[in-house]
């Protein structure tokens, strides 16, 4: 079967990891790649072209798949100029600015025929697969809470994403993965409410830490939770990386790391209800809190999972030639948006929002 050819827009960090990847991947070859700063294209690899403009790339007849990777609020344009001119399209998240932006983007690629997809691949992350394994398999029963964390200590951001003009803020960055994996985490539940803080912490324009809240109606409630500038010196779980908690009625889970290092957790026994009885511990009047007694936790390994960045592309490959549908739908990834557009109305107002009654 022959090579997928790419043309990739934008050599930023993400252009250098896409031009990095693709060029050693079987199925495909990246023709050439353009960006509006001709010296991001010195340090091309030998043999790929560097296009002095997009409209170069656009017209070049090699390129079958544009790969967009410039700024956020660049996407839009692009995609619709790829598509007029005939070109298949991957879309680095967030796919655009808005709904509005990306209802133009569909209604553009269908009409010139072009196929559309999202690089997300954080849907590929191991953290990630190993906590939606942990909830698809069942053993902890009823779930009624899932949490999604990640912590940094720097605080300042870099390059365009310091500014709104651009699409910068944490919460385009990161907040639209870590949205799309605990959506792509329950697919058939409705979401009914959220509730979002949004803070411009160190950062005086964009947002650096948000903290989410999503109610669903199979009777989860998820967070999800990040932080540039929340610090601790507890550097023995990982802290300055992903982090996950899952809690059900027959145990729980933890996850720490982007190579998660983790266990599901149960007890050996409950209690039963005391009623009027009144009982002592050693850390007071409680039976549930303090310090457990020897034999009371009992864990057991999490999922082995084998996932990486690649797959995604090993995805896209297999359905560019119809052998699968692609990992990513524009019609997720438009619910993504719709939920973001949800979380900035939260965080303006203060007010929880009903998303999905």
């Amino acid at each position: 079967m022959e090579d997928i050819r790419i043309g990739i827009i934008g050599h930023g960090f993400m252009g250098h990891e896409h031009e990095k990847m693709l060029t050693v991947m079987d199925g495909y070859r990246v023709v050439g790649i353009s960006d509006i700063d001709l010296k991001q294209l010195e340090d091309v690899k030998e043999g790929i072209k560097r296009y002095h403009s997009n409209e170069e790339l656009f017209q070049d007849p090699e390129v079958q798949v544009v790969l967009i990777a410039a700024n956020n609020n660049q996407h839009h344009d692009l995609a619709l100029q790829a598509a007029r001119a005939g070109k298949d399209i991957i879309c680095e998240k967030p796919v655009a600015m808005n709904l509005e932006e990306l209802d133009d983007m569909m209604r553009i690629t269908r009409e010139c025929g072009v196929r559309f997809t999202v690089h997300h691949q954080r849907r590929m992350d191991p953290d990630f697969c190993t906590a939606k394994a942990i909830v698809d398999q069942g053993s902890l029963g009823d779930i009624y809470t899932i949490k999604s964390s990640l912590y940094g200590f720097n605080g300042n951001m870099h390059d365009w994403h310091v500014y709104i003009r651009e699409g910068g803020g944490m919460l385009y960055d990161w907040g639209v993965h870590l949205l799309d994996q605990i959506l792509f985490m329950m697919p058939e539940a409705k979401l009914t409410n959220v509730y979002a803080d949004i803070r411009n912490v160190i950062n005086q324009e964009v947002d650096d830490y948000f903290k989410i809240l999503m109610r669903f109606d199979n009777h989860i409630t998820a967070e999800v939770e990040l932080g540039t500038y929340y610090l601790t010196d507890k550097m023995h779980d990982k802290w300055f990386e992903r982090h996950w908690f899952i809690g059900g009625n027959k145990g729980s889970a933890y996850l720490d790391g982007f190579s998660p290092e983790g266990k599901i957790v149960r007890t050996a026994g409950l209690l039963q209800n005391a009623g009027d009885k009144r009982t002592m511990t050693a850390a007071g009047p409680t039976r549930s809190f303090g310090p457990p007694p020897d034999g009371k936790i009992l864990t057991e390994p999490v999922p082995e999972v084998n996932t990486n960045h690649k797959d995604y592309f090993e995805n896209y490959r297999k359905a560019y030639w119809g052998e699968t549908e692609f990992l990513v739908q524009i019609p997720e990834t438009r619910r993504v948006l719709a939920l973001m557009d949800a979380v900035r109305e939260s965080g303006r107002t203060g007010q929880s929002v009903i998303f999905e009654a």
